[in-house]
């Protein structure tokens, strides 16, 4: 069209790129952009009250969606706010193109005026300034081609007066999917398949890992299979948890999160097969997990060095399905394995037994944040989304069994606090099913709880689980061991679900498990999002914080 303004042109560019929903707050940098995709036909928009807020609601609607997450805000001070969410997206490989506005290029002053480049460069975030028209496109097509193909975060920098220049004739728009390349799955060298097989038949206790690289090659049939042929355990990674839950010998998480019994075979296990995971810090508890084994990492992108640490002691660079098939059929043929540690009595106990056995004086009037997550893991169907925040509470609900690992949404690979409510948000927008729960803290809630009044104007449906411990939980428990007053860290159990109220959402304070379930069949029946305020002990402390404590907090 001719004479198209520069931002009514990117918005098309946009929609061309398959985006369907953004997220923003509006500003000088960014209002004309942010109006033109409200206007486009189909476009979902969703108006947030902090732009870092509005980052981490793309950050969940990529999550659920698997699409690139879009963001936008102004110039200036609606840019230093996201510093937080660019990296947390950069940190946890999430796609995310934001459109912000920068400072008028011909302004002779300009209050907002910011140097924004390096700020995002800080990130890890990819840095596109906008400048010429003849360009627009390209900037367009090259913000979603990095996002898309190094799996990272792109702010799309546009003064905020060249925006309202008119678009020169520079022809079609081509998007970044006319230069992505298309790849073939990665096959593994036969030599390695061999020795793979052979590591796994000498095994006396083998465990294969599972990571999100298996879920993203539709490997699970294959690699569960192998499992079974070797006698090998089960373990997934955080982000891939429920993926096995209903094989009898799937021990569930590895790492920081796992379960007692988890621990316990993983401190005898002498070979490790980790496929579609990096193998970060966090997975393998600080090279606590599997002290004995010796771990071989099947991956697209194998690492000698993650985190610190030596990764694995053999590397095969393969896609999982077809790894996993490959050693799956040369074991076969081969036949009789060593692996004895799969037993009935293993497998009751991992059945029977609690994630975590440590008992703890509850003082009364407040739950066991355990037996809470317990009842609300019967309550609470096995189809509905769960979104993670994070801090002290987060190790508590990652116990729920029996959970697709499609339907759990978390980013752990910064440690901020404050995105829960913002992830499960973008969730909820993607899923527009009110079917989506999301567990969180009361100090991690209070950070952005003014996106509350945002859920209610968007009229978006989720259940909110507060495990409040009138504290920062994980703070509290760290300054007790030191021996350190921890009164500082203390709050007291704010009435959060009358501020849920306040703002035209449903609220209850709960302090018997007996509530759940009247409280969830209310909230079935009804259109209104709610907010839990479960009131807990903090005297409970989870067992990757006792852990951490032991071998002394602060040294990794």
């Amino acid at each position: 069209m001719k004479n198209l303004p520069i931002y009514e042109a990117l918005a098309q560019a946009f929609a061309a790129e398959g985006v369907d929903t953004h997220f923003t707050l509006m500003g000088d940098g960014n209002m004309h952009w942010a109006s033109a995709m409200k206007n486009l036909d189909g476009m979902g928009t969703f108006s947030a009250r902090h732009e870092h807020c509005a980052c981490a609601m793309a950050m969940g609607y990529h999550l659920a969606t698997g699409k690139v997450g879009v963001a936008s805000v102004t110039c200036g001070p609606g840019f230093t706010q996201i510093m937080t969410a660019l990296t947390v997206a950069a940190r946890g490989r999430v796609p995310l193109v934001v459109f912000a506005g920068e400072a008028p290029m011909n302004a002779k002053w300009y209050n907002q005026a910011l140097e924004q480049p390096p700020l995002a460069a800080a990130t890890g975030a990819h840095y596109i300034s906008a400048h010429s028209p003849q360009r627009m496109y390209q900037y367009v097509r090259e913000a979603f081609y990095v996002a898309r193909h190094d799996r990272k975060p792109v702010v799309l920098g546009v003064p905020y007066d060249l925006q309202k220049q008119p678009l020169p004739d520079i022809g079609e728009y081509q998007p970044s999917s006319t230069v992505l390349p298309a790849t073939e799955r990665v096959p593994p060298n036969p030599r390695q398949i061999e020795q793979l097989v052979e590591k796994l038949a000498q095994a006396k206790c083998p465990i294969i890992l599972a990571g999100r690289g298996v879920m993203r090659a539709g490997a699970a049939k294959e690699v569960e299979a192998l499992a079974e042929q070797s006698g090998a355990l089960l373990a997934t990674t955080l982000l891939a948890r429920g993926m096995f839950d209903h094989n009898p010998f799937s021990v569930g998480i590895a790492g920081g999160f796992a379960r007692d019994i988890a621990h316990e075979v993983g401190a005898q296990a002498d070979l490790v097969v980790a496929i579609g995971t990096s193998l970060n810090y966090y997975t393998i508890d600080g090279g606590n997990m599997f002290a004995n084994a010796e771990v071989l990492q099947i991956d697209t992108e194998p690492v000698g060095l993650r985190n610190g640490m030596k990764a694995a002691d053999f590397y095969l660079r393969a896609d999982a399905k077809l790894a996993a098939a490959a050693a799956l059929e040369k074991l076969h043929a081969r036949g009789k394995v060593k692996a004895s540690i799969r037993s009935a009595e293993l497998a009751r106990r991992i059945a029977e037994e609690p994630a975590d056995g440590a008992q703890f004086a509850i003082e009364p009037g407040l739950l066991d944040p355990r037996r809470a997550i317990d009842e609300l893991d019967r309550v609470i169907p096995k189809d509905y989304d769960c979104v993670s925040g994070s801090g002290h509470q987060a190790y508590f609900h990652s116990t729920m069994r029996g959970r697709k690992p499609e339907n759990y949404h978390a980013i752990r690979d910064f440690g901020a606090i404050g995105n829960g409510i913002s992830l499960a948000i973008g969730v909820a927008a993607a899923k527009n099913n009110g079917k989506v729960v999301l567990f969180e803290g009361d100090g991690s809630l209070l950070m952005h709880i003014q996106e509350l009044e945002m859920v209610r104007r968007h009229r978006l449906k989720l259940l909110i689980c507060v495990l409040n411990d009138g504290a920062y939980g994980a703070e509290i428990h760290k300054l007790r061991s030191d021996g350190i007053d921890e009164s500082g860290a203390i709050f007291g159990r704010t009435d959060l679900a009358a501020i849920a109220k306040g703002f035209g959402l449903r609220g209850a304070n709960v302090n018997d498990v007996a509530q759940f379930k009247p409280l969830f069949d209310a909230y079935q029946a009804q259109d209104t999002a709610e907010l839990w305020n479960i009131h807990v002990s903090d005297r409970v402390v989870s067992p990757h914080t006792r852990r951490g404590m032991g071998r002394g907090h602060g040294k990794m």
